[in-house]
């Protein structure tokens, strides 16, 4: 069992994780926000079997919104799916792969470090950041390394959203 709901947003690639639950997810705020709950339903969907729980009072717009995307998806991929002959697997790690994704979560203190650089950055300096991330996002797009990309999609949209 794994508790954390940043560790899970933030992408620690787990495969074996096959159920993931969201507690007051009807409670608006930044972790449940409709890009947040798609990123956290998001890790379940690396298991064959993965399921996700929404516990709530009330559906939000946010829930609503991410489930419909998260259904939106899943045809996009069954299709493709189908017309290629793909079953779906699980992938299957070693103990040393879930080691070293630990690791990548302890790096989180390294990339505060590095928030605090761009909060001292010029609006310039800034833009031309911003401008350099795109074209790294594009690239990891056309390299079909999607993780990367979305990676890089959010800290422009976080960068974009501090202007």
């Amino acid at each position: 069992m794994l508790v954390g709901i940043n560790l899970l947003r933030e992408g620690l690639d787990i495969p074996e994780v096959s159920l993931v639950t969201i507690l007051d997810a009807d409670k608006e705020g930044f972790l449940r926000s409709e890009r947040a709950l798609i990123q956290t339903m998001g890790r379940a969907a690396r298991n064959e079997k993965g399921k996700v729980i929404m516990y709530a009072d009330r559906m939000t717009d946010s829930m609503e919104k991410a489930i419909d995307e998260t259904y939106r998806r899943r045809e996009i991929q069954q299709a493709y799916n189908e017309k290629h002959g793909i079953t779906p697997q699980s992938i299957k790690k070693e103990v040393r792969d879930v080691i070293r994704a630990t690791v990548a979560a302890e790096d989180e203190e390294q990339y505060q470090s590095k928030a605090k650089k761009v909060k001292d950055m010029s609006k310039q300096e800034r833009e031309k950041l911003i401008e350099k991330l795109e074209k790294e996002m594009k690239q990891a797009a056309r390299e079909l390394d999607f993780e990367q990309a979305a990676e890089l999609r959010d800290a422009v949209l976080e960068l974009k959203a501090e202007r």
